[in-house]
């Protein structure tokens, strides 16, 4: 098997911001995103951007034990509470998962992903890694194209592998700016 050679924007890393930071609550709990949002702020939603056949981005491939050139359905979508949008949520099946373990991932439309990976209680959570981007990087150009007027420079972004009877689907989430900066309890 051939080893994948990653850059340093490929790099993710199991340490969070420190506890004074103010995302630190968010992105270090290991429950539901989804839940906590529509606990902390009214009017949350998810707005489903695009759900399609593509290829992984190379740091996504070695999680999902992807082949060089294998497909994969990527799913983006905002979570947006009182209509500001908060979170650019990013998930990555292999396309062939998509009539096996994670079948459903096809069916959810709008609802939250969260919805089935929370409620199955043979979806397993691997570790939470974490990672600042900024323009440089693949996921925080895809935010930006779905919000065009986002000016942050640097965004805290975590992501974790979820696996259903062995498995893999990756979930990123990307915690927009200026967002975080008003509302919500944490």
């Amino acid at each position: 098997m051939r080893t994948l050679k990653l850059t340093r924007l490929d790099a993710w890393r199991g340490k969070p911001p420190p506890p004074t930071h103010a995302l630190y609550p968010w992105l270090t709990d290991r429950g539901s995103l989804s839940a906590r949002l529509a606990r902390a702020f009214a009017g949350f939603s998810v707005r489903r951007l695009s759900q399609s056949r593509s290829r992984p981005f190379a740091d996504e491939r070695r999680h999902l034990g992807a082949r060089t050139g294998e497909y994969c359905v990527v799913r983006e979508v905002l979570l947006l509470c009182d209509a500001m949008p908060r979170v650019f949520a990013h998930s990555v099946a292999l396309e062939r998962d998509l009539t096996g373990s994670w079948r459903g991932l096809s069916k959810l439309g709008a609802r939250p992903l969260a919805d089935m990976l929370f409620g199955d209680a043979s979806v397993t959570r691997h570790p939470i890694e974490y990672k600042r981007i900024d323009a440089r990087h693949a996921l925080y150009r895809a935010a930006q194209r779905a919000l065009p007027n986002l000016r942050a420079p640097r965004l805290w972004a975590r992501r974790s592998v979820f696996m259903k009877h062995g498995r893999p689907l990756l979930v990123t989430e990307v915690f927009l700016g200026d967002a975080w900066q008003t509302g919500g309890k944490p």
